[in-house]
């Protein structure tokens, strides 16, 4: 079960930006700093059920990567509280914590390592990953030379592995060639049949329409929680009129 009540997220973003290494060094030293609050989130209230499938939609900058980061723990809320109960997977920032100077292979045991999985078991997964993300010919290879659909991929085989209570993924279907969506959309209805709970942030409206319920964002507030078809139709409905 995830619960997230009266839950607001305030970001400062400092009228002073620095460019250069020395000037964010300087900044830390200035206690007379200006910031503007950034209102990522505002109050929302959210109830998830285990096994339920839970789409959100919302146009850019609405708040959906920042409730995602809620939920996974990647940050805190400003206000209210955010319950989970479970095993978490979050598909996020795939790739963060892979190293450039290491080889491919190097960085799935390094990454595998840092999503909780032990040496013994991500050996055991390790063809199972190289198949899906489909790179074995590159795996001796540096991972400066990867390009950033091959990490994608990479990253993303490496994490399912987890085999988490909670899938949440942030526009991750959309990541590789035709083939690799394939493998992913099946992924995601294997998950589905099996009733793990998928938190699924998206632009695509068919992976929407086969989720149980629907949160619309807008700016930063919680239009609507319902069944994809009223979601929908509400967020369609406002998109043709703001584009009049």
């Amino acid at each position: 079960m995830i619960e997230l009540n009266n839950v607001s997220k305030v970001f400062e973003l400092p009228h002073e930006k620095s460019r250069t290494i020395f000037e964010k060094i300087i900044s830390l030293f200035k206690t007379n700093l200006s910031y503007e609050n950034f209102n990522a989130l505002s109050e929302i209230n959210l109830k998830i059920n285990d096994g339920e499938c839970i789409g959100i939609v919302g146009n850019n900058g609405s708040g959906k990567s920042t409730i995602l980061k809620l939920i996974s723990k990647i940050i805190l809320p400003s206000k209210g509280t955010v319950l989970v109960k479970g095993r978490t997977a979050a598909f996020i920032e795939l790739g963060v914590g892979f190293q450039n100077e290491l080889t491919a292979k190097e960085n799935v045991y390094l990454y595998g390592t840092i999503m909780g999985m032990s040496r013994k078991y991500i050996s055991k997964k390790y063809l199972e990953i190289v198949k899906f993300a489909n790179v074995k010919k590159f795996m001796d290879t540096k991972m400066k030379s990867f390009s950033s659909g091959m990490r994608l991929r990479l990253a993303f085989a490496t994490a399912i592995q987890t085999n988490p209570d909670i899938l949440i993924l942030d526009e991750v279907m959309a990541i590789g060639d035709q083939d690799f969506q394939k493998k992913s959309y099946e992924l995601f209805q294997k998950y589905k049949k099996n009733k793990k709970t998928i938190i699924l942030a998206t632009h695509d409206l068919n992976l929407v329409k086969s989720c149980n319920k629907v949160l619309y964002l807008n700016k930063g507030k919680q239009i609507m929680f319902d069944t994809p078809n009223k979601v929908l139709k509400r967020y369609l409905n406002d998109i043709t009129r703001v584009s009049k």
